[in-house]
């Protein structure tokens, strides 16, 4: 197991499950379109440039981190790339586009070995590598990559959001391209780790699609394979996950934190589940879009039954959104709620 350094003392404490006032903020997809200072390097280099030069990833990840004063900073890189190292052939115009699906058992022989296609992973530690050595001190660093589920729907019907009957009824087919899929991505976690992140965020976009019995067997399961290898260094988040997700999610043993959205309430989920992890969320993002008066209110309406309770209730809580930063979303509503949260909270 790698060792790790908790380099933000909120972060740590909401890890180690240890009271604090003010919560450690992170959100997911900080870095990106809705940024100035993103499309400002978008202007000069491309997507796939961004993600795979360590100095421009670098520099993507610390823009926010300096811009709003997260006490978190995330890899900026990509979900897709283990599909791309294993021969899929990814481009980005302006979305992503695999250069062929997985439709049957042979369609496996197409990929490349785990030894092979982890060669083409090593920028994603490279990036982690230089990213710690440019944020601040006291800023924690995590990395993050696509869940399992997510990942196989994007290989089989090239995207997360279509008729996923054909992986729902087809067992064999996903336990034979996970046994290629979870050693790379073990392989994968592991070099993000060793480049210095604190953490490794697995985010599963299509997950919340799933029925429980087969969020069981094509999440849960696999995910505890891989926190069996890293325990307490990997978190989880799954876009629209329901009650019975967060419930087989909060079973994962060794799960170091998980991710819920901006359809739960954090004081309840902190009063069933908390006490294990970390929990992270969940601010509706769309409320960013408000107006800066009725944005303030929306903020504290969200704020305040969370003040309400004892700092021992709440412990582990990692100010977030309930999914991530859109486009277009306005800096000044970041910057809004970051203040309105630390204002709150300190005493």
């Amino acid at each position: 197991m790698i060792t790790t350094k908790y380099h933000n003392e909120r972060f740590a404490n909401a890890i180690q499950l240890v009271p604090q006032d003010v919560p450690p903020i992170w959100f997911m997809r900080q870095a990106g379109r809705y940024h100035s200072h993103y499309r400002k390097l978008k202007e000069t280099y491309s997507f796939m440039e961004l993600c795979k030069e360590p100095e421009l990833a670098a520099e993507v990840a610390l823009g926010p981190v300096k811009e709003f004063g997260f006490d978190v900073s995330i890899l900026f890189s990509d979900l897709l790339f283990p599909l791309e190292a294993l021969g899929m052939g990814l481009t980005y115009d302006p979305g992503p586009k695999l250069s062929f699906s997985l439709t049957s058992i042979t369609d496996l022989n197409k990929l490349k070995p785990v030894e092979e296609a982890i060669e083409g992973l090593v920028f994603q530690k490279q990036a982690v590598i230089r990213t710690r050595e440019v944020l601040p001190k006291d800023v924690s660093l995590i990395g993050f990559v696509g869940g399992p589920f997510t990942l196989m729907t994007y290989a089989s019907i090239g995207k997360h959001d279509g008729n996923l009957s054909f992986i729902k009824t087809n067992q064999n087919f996903v336990d034979e391209f996970y046994t290629i899929l979870l050693p790379l991505l073990k392989k994968n976690i592991e070099l993000q780790l060793q480049g210095g992140a604190e953490v490794v965020m697995m985010f599963d976009t299509a997950a919340g699609m799933l029925d429980p019995n087969n969020f069981r067997r094509y999440v849960a399961e696999p995910i505890s394979e891989l926190t069996k290898t890293f325990p307490n260094q990997i978190g989880y988040y799954a876009k629209n996950s329901t009650e019975e997700h967060i419930r087989q999610i909060h079973k994962i043993p060794d799960l170091v934190g998980f991710g819920v959205d901006h359809r739960f309430s954090i004081p309840n989920v902190l009063h069933e589940f908390g006490g294990k992890g970390f929990i992270q969320g969940n601010f509706d993002q769309e409320l960013l879009f408000a107006d800066p008066v009725t944005l303030k209110h929306k903020i504290k309406e969200y704020l305040l039954p969370i003040k309400d309770m004892d700092p021992n209730d709440r412990v582990g809580w990692v100010a977030g959104l309930g999914h991530g930063v859109l486009q277009f979303t306005p800096e000044a509503s970041i910057h809004s709620l970051i203040e309105e949260t630390r204002k709150v909270f300190t005493k």
